[in-house]
């Protein structure tokens, strides 16, 4: 696991969809299973997406914590 990747997973917002402008850290996980199920999309967002889902998935969310430290969330 790529920690400049973790990093963009509490910084890169979803581009589209009913989480717009959600960060990829604050999805819910039914949205993640969603695309671990029809597919993830192609570049940066879904491999994101993918690592996300992984993270949800295995309750390792304590790994994206510390990152969060001192950052605004943007509003959902």
């Amino acid at each position: 696991m790529n920690p400049e990747h973790l990093e963009l997973l509490v910084t890169r917002v979803m581009p589209y969809g009913k989480y717009k402008g959600r960060l990829i850290a604050d999805l819910p996980g039914h949205y993640l299973n969603w695309f671990a199920s029809q597919g993830f999309p192609p570049g940066e967002i879904g491999r994101l997406l993918a690592l996300m889902h992984e993270i949800d998935h295995n309750g390792l969310s304590s790994l994206i914590e510390p990152l969060r430290k001192g950052r605004e969330r943007p509003a959902s």
